[in-house]
């Protein structure tokens, strides 16, 4: 497959997965894509770095969300929606930096 393609439909994944309003039921299939288009990419070094981007920005966004949420009175309506986008953006984070520890043990011949 080419990696453009790859790339293209990772980010659209991610798209969805950060998308407050996409159902838990399509977030778990979108998450199984998602591993099966990474799955695809391979332990090529170019494909690690493209994801270990992936993942700092998924780490830049939740901590701008959790700024936000932090910023907003504690019990507010605002507070509470903000405290679920980061939880949202927390989870995604995680999961595509769990996502590069694999890829790196592959890259490195199952060393790390």
């Amino acid at each position: 497959m080419d990696p453009f393609i790859a790339r293209a439909n990772i980010d659209h994944c991610l798209d969805l997965l950060k998308a407050s309003d996409t159902p838990d039921s399509t977030k778990a299939t979108v998450t199984k894509v998602l591993i099966e288009e990474e799955r695809k990419l391979g332990h090529e070094r170019e494909q690690l770095e493209f994801a270990e981007s992936r993942a700092m920005a998924c780490r830049e966004r939740a901590e701008r969300q959790r700024r936000l949420t932090d910023s907003f009175e504690p019990g507010s309506l605002q507070r509470r929606q903000a405290e679920s986008l980061l939880i949202s953006f927390e989870w995604l984070a995680k999961f595509i930096e769990g996502a590069c520890v694999q890829m790196r043990r592959k890259a490195n011949g199952g060393l790390l």
